[in-house]
């Protein structure tokens, strides 16, 4: 099943694309793919109610703003450097345990909405990454159960302002929460429909040339270790997204470096779990 929200910024429904593509409105079920809605068995719940409810629910029109497809997670854990060849075009030795950082849930955009240059921004990269979601709150959990814990996937691009990331005393979480900094969707897939998260593409375009093109079979660290080890330091609460980590061809990697400028267009997907394109446009105070 996957899963959609859409409508206008602040306000989406909650719906879900069908496998023949169409979309429909699910806001009768009553519930929004939140906190509470995963650790409800929402997704259980949802595909029972569309069993006898699908064919009375409303057509999503093509041409409507997709949402991120989790309401507000109470937080984005990532996880570093979890491809060696990205380690390594990033100038650093491959972790011996996952590398943690948050971005902030106010980065949180749709996955087609635009991505704006924070101000003072001189070094702002791309990185798509596979997400994972959380299905139930969870603390020290092991690795072989882990797994019980993923409601599902979803495409992230982890925008990073380098220069807030590495140049200010090294405090990550600075360069990676700016607003629109965390484009997710277009849907979240549940688990069921991936068979094998650890052997999907992914790749990302800008303005049209592919450069980044790997595979998460290239995982440092795999992602029941990375959900066991995040649930030796938190608790892990339904809704929660993981994100595990981009590949090389990242703007820093390059020499010399290239970064995003305004009218920029970023393309990336991941196998099974969809498309989503980003223009980036200049700092404008809201």
């Amino acid at each position: 099943m996957k899963l959609i929200r859409f409508g206008e910024t602040g306000q989406e429904k909650p719906g879900v694309e069908l496998p023949d593509g169409k979309r429909i409105d699910t806001s009768n079920f009553g519930e929004d793919y939140n906190e509470k809605f995963f650790e409800t068995n929402g997704i259980e719940r949802l595909e029972k109610w569309l069993g006898s409810n699908a064919d009375a629910c409303a057509v999503v029109s093509g041409d409507v703003r997709l949402g991120p497809p989790v309401a507000r997670p109470s937080k984005i854990v990532c996880i570093g450097l979890n491809y060696a060849k990205h380690a390594a075009e990033s100038g650093m030795d491959v972790p011996t345990e996952p590398v943690i950082f948050f971005k902030a849930t106010s980065s949180i955009i749709g996955p087609n909405d635009a991505v704006m240059l924070p101000k003072d921004s001189l070094k702002s990269d791309w990185e798509v990454e596979l997400a994972v979601v959380i299905s139930k709150k969870t603390s020290y959990v092991s690795e072989e159960e882990a797994m019980d814990y993923v409601a599902g996937y979803m495409l992230h691009n982890d925008v990073s302002e380098r220069a807030f990331q590495l140049e200010r005393l090294g405090q990550w979480v600075k360069g990676k929460s700016c607003d629109t900094f965390a484009p997710l969707g277009p849907y979240m897939v549940t688990k069921s429909e991936i068979n094998d998260p650890h052997n999907l593409n992914l790749w990302l375009k800008l303005n049209g040339e592919k450069i980044q093109d790997s595979n998460t079979s290239d995982f440092i660290f795999n992602i029941p270790q990375v959900i066991s080890y995040l649930s030796q330091f938190m608790t892990l609460l339904p809704g929660d997204v993981i994100s595990t980590g981009t590949p090389s061809g990242v703007g820093l990697g390059f020499n010399p470096p290239k970064y995003l400028k305004a009218g920029d267009v970023m393309e990336l997907g991941i196998e099974g779990l969809g498309v989503s394109r980003q223009e980036v446009v200049p700092f404008k105070k809201s």
